[in-house]
């Protein structure tokens, strides 16, 4: 006779457990503390099984009544219903252990072994956050691309764009690596590449003409703050390198007497070693500098300590406080600045300025080729680009513009 939910709630416990029968197999197990147990009797390959469905009333009748029927299911195409029940679980438990937060902070610690630049560990860190409070506790294979979109739209609706695409680009590289590592099948963020609006390219300001890059030299030079930070302005424009390469300059990376920088490939944006060569104006002040934070690893330290190098913001807002503002020149202008006027005087080979710059060359035969190539032009074209420098920055006396 089959069960009813009125008998079973009526169901006492006794001095001993004792079952209530439904149909199929299915029964309650009544113990004598008066807690029910749903059970299901089978036989499989001969041998009679029993397997746990829930406790009553968590699980009610009816749905007890339903596991019973999936488990004949399973029985009928020969399948153990206690074995895949086990199998369904440990699935379970390794899905739930393989969330987006797991498997993103994995592949950041694998960007770490990689030798990720500090600079690029901040900003990365920084995407990680703002992706962890909606995605982190989500098992990594069941995000679906909306769920990603509509965290990106919002990002996009503050007026962020340029943010909103590099998250998705993020992501992406996280669902790489989680199917990579078979936490995942597919790359949802990758489907998302066309949906966000496109950024206005905003490139850095520079001063591009001789007579303003002159009155920039000249303000430089009376600069009257932090010492090594006056020694970083002037030789910016020198040695044109990135902003965090500069910052992040150390001491035996240097060799004066031959006259050359060598910046590891780890300090690199492209993660490939880079040297520059140092004009004898550019060795001038290095020897300068030396005297002052020669006994220090950074050539540039922080004003705070100087076991830390000088921050990320510390030549923009000296160019602020000398009265130039974001959009006529910045820190990472100078790379622009020189890039434009060495084009310009169609002296030296474009492909030499571009090594010199460091920038990607997708030809990796190439890349490895043109350092040696181009070395013994490049040191000409730095030792010609600082004498042009000294000729802009003697050229005139025009007022230094100084914040108020």
């Amino acid at each position: 006779m089959a069960l009813s939910d009125t008998a079973i709630r009526s169901a006492k416990g006794k001095s001993a457990a004792y079952k209530l029968f439904d149909d199929g197999g299915l029964h309650i197990l009544v113990s004598p503390s008066g807690s029910k147990l749903w059970r299901l009797k089978y036989r499989f390959d001969g041998k009679e099984k029993q397997l746990a469905i829930g406790s009553y009333p968590a699980t009610s009748l009816k749905d007890a009544r339903k596991q019973r029927d999936e488990a004949r299911e399973l029985l009928e195409k020969g399948i153990n219903p206690g074995d895949y029940k086990k199998q369904q679980a440990i699935a379970a438990s390794i899905q739930s252990a393989n969330t987006f937060r797991l498997v993103a902070n994995e592949y950041v610690d694998k960007l770490r072994d990689d030798g990720m630049a500090p600079s690029t560990e901040k900003k990365t860190l920084w995407l990680l956050k703002q992706l962890d409070e909606r995605l982190g506790h989500r098992p990594i294979a069941e995000i679906e691309p909306v769920e990603i979109l509509n965290l990106l739209r919002s990002v996009e609706k503050r007026g962020n764009l340029e943010t909103a695409h590099r998250l998705r680009s993020f992501t992406s590289r996280i669902f790489k690596y989680a199917i990579w590592t078979t936490r995942a099948r597919t790359d949802p963020a990758a489907l998302l590449s066309g949906a966000l609006r496109t950024p206005k390219v905003q490139n850095h300001a520079a001063i591009v003409e001789a007579g303003p890059l002159g009155q920039l030299l000249r303000a430089i030079d009376a600069f009257d703050g932090f010492i090594p930070l006056k020694y970083a302005l002037r030789l910016s424009p020198h040695v044109f390198v990135r902003p965090s390469e500069l910052r992040l300059a150390e001491w035996p990376e240097f060799n004066l007497d031959d006259g050359y920088w060598r910046i590891p490939e780890h300090k690199m944006k492209m993660r490939r070693e880079h040297w520059v060569p140092l004009s004898s104006q550019s060795i001038a002040l290095l020897r300068e500098l030396r005297e002052i934070t020669g006994g220090h690893n950074y050539l540039f330290p922080s004003i705070r300590t100087w076991q830390r190098p000088m921050s990320e913001n510390a030549v923009n807002v000296s160019l602020r406080r000398l009265g130039f503002t974001t959009e006529e020149m910045t820190g990472h202008g100078f790379r622009s600045t020189a890039s434009t006027l060495l084009n310009e005087s169609r002296l030296w080979q474009p492909d030499a300025i571009e090594v010199a710059l460091a920038h990607k060359d997708k030809n990796k035969v190439r890349a490895t080729y043109n350092r040696g190539r181009y070395w013994d032009e490049r040191v000409e074209m730095a030792q010609w680009w600082s004498d042009y420098l000294d000729k802009l920055r003697l050229a005139g006396f025009a007022p230094v513009r100084l914040r108020a």
